[in-house]
């Protein structure tokens, strides 16, 4: 059964505490919280103060995935700030061995992430150091965009590289989730799925996230 990561990038900010409360109540392991900084995406969302508020009030896994350029300079805060796994893009810094040092460093579990123009081979040096692997199933920096089935390859071929590597990172999908892609990702591989709009724009959040793991029992 696959863990269910709800992004708050699709919650209701002014009742972030209750959205994030009834998540807890309904069994998602993992809160992932998307960081933007209009460049290397061209959206803008929260920073590590979120995060810092966040804390105290969930038990959830925090997953402070940094879509943006030049990570090295926030993962020291996002880690003050109460982040259990940061999550880098190998596109975002030409010194992606060196983040992910640093996030090991802060204490916090080092996560790699991948666009779906990014082939397997450009994060394979540095994935003995991750906790988990992050592939994005859509191009980041919008919610509600559709799965693009092509991503499925790469996540089968990480659960490859697991086997015969013997590694132990989870692989997380992000991007067009719900309950029959989900299956996909699953059966390639996947542990981890984040999900926004398809939980956050249903009448019963709850039942959403309930529903992924019923799909990949």
């Amino acid at each position: 059964m696959i863990k269910v990561a709800p992004s708050i990038l699709s919650a209701d900010y002014v009742n972030l505490q209750r959205d994030i409360e009834m998540l807890d109540n309904a069994g998602a392991e993992v809160l992932h919280i998307d960081i933007m900084d209009g460049a290397f995406v061209p959206a803008l969302s929260y920073g590590p103060g979120w995060v810092k508020a966040i804390r105290p009030i969930t038990k959830m896994v925090l997953d402070v995935h940094m879509m943006v350029q030049n990570p090295e300079r926030y993962i020291d805060d996002f880690a003050k700030a109460g982040a259990d796994i940061i999550g880098v893009h190998v596109e975002a810094t030409p010194h992606i061995h060196r983040a992910l040092q640093m996030i090991q460093n802060a204490g916090v579990t080092p996560e790699v992430v991948i666009n779906p123009g990014t082939p397997v081979a450009a994060i394979e040096p540095v994935l003995g150091m991750v906790g988990q692997v992050l592939v994005m199933t859509v191009n980041p920096g919008f919610g509600g965009q559709k799965f693009l089935h092509s991503t499925v390859e790469k996540i089968a071929q990480l659960e490859a590289i697991k086997k015969e590597k013997g590694y132990t990172f989870d692989i997380e999908v992000d991007g067009g989730v719900n309950n029959e892609t989900v299956v996909d990702c699953a059966k390639a591989g996947a542990t981890v799925a984040v999900a926004g709009s398809y939980v956050f724009n249903a009448e019963d959040p709850a039942s959403r996230v309930q529903a992924l793991k019923d799909a990949t029992k």
